[in-house]
């Protein structure tokens, strides 16, 4: 039977896979944290080019984590546990990388359009990764399936996505440790409610 979308439905969800599987996500964030910031000591410059090149690099490792964030949500809808090394099953790095810094760039274009249009590029283009990832899409097509399968409810998925910044804004207040429990829980939920989206049920 099709999955009923909610914002309760997908926090729910987060918040048990999270539990379940709570050591290895933990575990994959602080990983995470610690290269970028071995990255960001290391990768320093007083050349304003030498500091772009070592930015960009910064900047590709972060969207590899994101990704890798999204690889086991998406693992974790899908009924299979991830073990650490599942996080990084993902091929196509190429047009992960691609994706995300158009996606980037349309959401920095939107912020300086008074801020506004910005928001509104975040949203809609919220699950690119997912479609890059979950369905091998180029990052253009994912991008524009992003879009359409987030229009096609976009008012729960509105609100749903307002209560996940709410969330990992308190993890965020907590010290900013909260963030290794809130992170994993609205990733889960967001691609919780994108498989519920997409294809009308998780596993």
């Amino acid at each position: 039977m099709p999955t009923q979308l909610s914002v309760g439905s997908a926090i729910s969800y987060g918040w048990q896979k999270f539990w379940q599987n709570a050591l290895v996500w933990v575990g994959i964030l602080i990983v995470a944290a610690i290269i970028q910031a071995v990255l960001r000591f290391v990768l320093r410059s007083d050349s304003f080019f030498v500091s772009l090149i070592f930015g960009a690099i910064i900047g590709v490792v972060s969207l590899l984590i994101q990704a890798a964030l999204v690889r086991g949500a998406l693992h974790e809808v899908d009924g299979v546990k991830p073990a650490f090394g599942s996080f990084f099953q993902f091929g196509n790095v190429a047009s992960v990388v691609i994706a995300g810094v158009l996606v980037g760039i349309a959401t920095g274009i939107g912020f300086v359009l008074l801020i506004i249009p910005g928001i509104i590029i975040t949203f809609f283009t919220w699950w690119t990764f997912q479609f890059v990832i979950d369905r091998g899409d180029e990052p253009i097509p994912a991008i524009k399936a992003s879009a359409q399968a987030i229009a096609s409810n976009a008012g729960t998925l509105f609100v749903l996505a307002l209560a996940l910044v709410g969330i990992n804004i308190v993890g965020l207040l907590l010290i900013g440790i909260g963030l290794l429990v809130t992170v994993p829980i609205t990733a889960i939920a967001g691609t919780y409610a994108y498989r519920v989206t997409v294809n009308g049920h998780v596993a």
